[in-house]
């Protein structure tokens, strides 16, 4: 595996307030995530244009924070499994990074040691790290490539892995980074759908929970909306104080919901949101249009899947549980909106705008006997 193992145990979690997701033990701390970003934006500003050469310089870079030389045997090469090993070494050979040995055709466990200009000690030194740091971020550049979802993926995927998760926040969304590589943007579908991204809209990502450990921005998550300038922002159980008897029955239906399972601080955060007008351009209406020539009566599925899971949840599906229960693909976010607008809007379904969890079969559904089950939390 490549990077220094820990023989320390992993930072502890930030601590949270009372009904916040369970803690995760993150593999960075605050300022040990700034210098992954900074490891990250030193390789983007290097001129490299593959992904096999912009790797490799990740993996060398930060072994060599500390020295100026970092350690690399063949076997840490393989691991690697770049498409052109030979062409990644020749890639940073051109930029001056000397190895003192054949990483190639070496022995694959004797260590070569590679000298990068512009990280010795000076004025100057691009990734000025600590010991601790640089055995941190080392060890959290590891994991993640080493990761599940990305483990077996192509080079690019990895290498976005590494920018997504240096630049990304473990509960909330995040924009993707300015310096993220164009061959990197093209492999987002794919992380999108190995689950290492939960959410994939246009210029923002949410990591998956199953990679929110590595996440580089740490925000504590503790639900909190903002009310005008002046005034204080509201809790979770304050803004659940001051709701109808009829919000908080449908609010504790979603919370307590078994079958759900959903984090204190997903639901507050729908519920307490300001909802913002999600606008469908020419790309999101072609998306609709390629996905609606390839559905059977997506109208009548919606309506009946909007029925069995009000009756056996408690309350309506999200428009992202609806349109994973009638696509077998995911969508982006902007496409699910306009895809059950559209569904309202035809009478299959209907809400209670903007409350969310409220959909519910609608009058186009009532001739072939699908109604929404009485339900106390509605």
């Amino acid at each position: 595996m490549l990077g220094v193992p820990h023989s320390s145990p992993s930072p502890s979690p930030e601590p949270t307030a009372a009904g916040a997701p369970p803690a995760v033990a993150f593999l960075l701390t605050v300022q040990q995530g700034e210098a992954a970003r900074r490891l990250m934006s030193y390789v983007a500003s290097l001129p490299l244009h593959g992904a096999d050469a912009q790797l490799l310089a990740v993996v060398v870079a930060i072994r060599a924070a500390r020295t100026g030389v970092g350690n690399v045997t063949g076997q840490d090469l393989r691991s690697l499994r770049l498409a052109d090993a030979e062409g990644a070494v020749a890639a940073l050979t051109a930029l001056g990074w000397q190895a003192r040995g054949d990483l190639i055709a070496g022995s694959p466990d004797v260590p070569v040691g590679i000298a990068v200009p512009g990280l010795t000690d000076g004025a100057d030194h691009r990734l000025p790290f600590g010991k601790v740091m640089r055995s941190r971020v080392s060890g959290w550049t590891s994991r993640t490539l080493n990761a599940k979802p990305v483990k077996k993926t192509p080079p690019a995927a990895r290498l976005a892995a590494l920018f997504l998760a240096a630049h990304g926040r473990p509960y909330r969304p995040s924009v993707l980074p300015e310096d993220l590589p164009e061959h990197c943007r093209a492999a987002l579908p794919d992380l999108l759908a190995r689950n290492f991204l939960k959410e994939l809209d246009g210029d923002t990502y949410l990591l998956g929970d199953a990679v929110r450990h590595v996440a580089g921005m740490r925000t504590a998550p503790v639900p909190t909306v903002r009310v005008p300038d002046e005034e204080e922002p509201v809790s979770w159980d304050a803004w659940k104080g001051g709701a109808s008897v009829a919000l908080r029955r449908h609010v504790e239906a979603v919370e307590n919901c078994p079958r759900c399972g959903l984090s204190t601080a997903r639901v507050s955060e729908a519920f307490m949101r300001k909802p913002v007008p999600a606008q469908a351009d020419e790309k999101v209406r072609a998306a609709y249009a390629a996905w609606r020539e390839n559905q059977s009566e997506p109208g009548p599925r919606a309506a009946r899947f909007a029925a069995e899971f009000r009756a056996a949840h408690g309350h309506g599906p999200s428009v992202k549980q609806l349109c994973q229960g009638i696509s077998e693909r995911k969508q982006p976010r902007r496409l699910r909106i306009y895809l059950v607008r559209q569904l309202i809007a035809e009478g299959w379904l209907t809400n209670t705008e903007p409350v969310p969890w409220t959909l519910r079969p609608g009058k186009a559904a009532a001739p072939s006997g699908t109604s929404a089950p009485r339900v106390r939390a509605s």
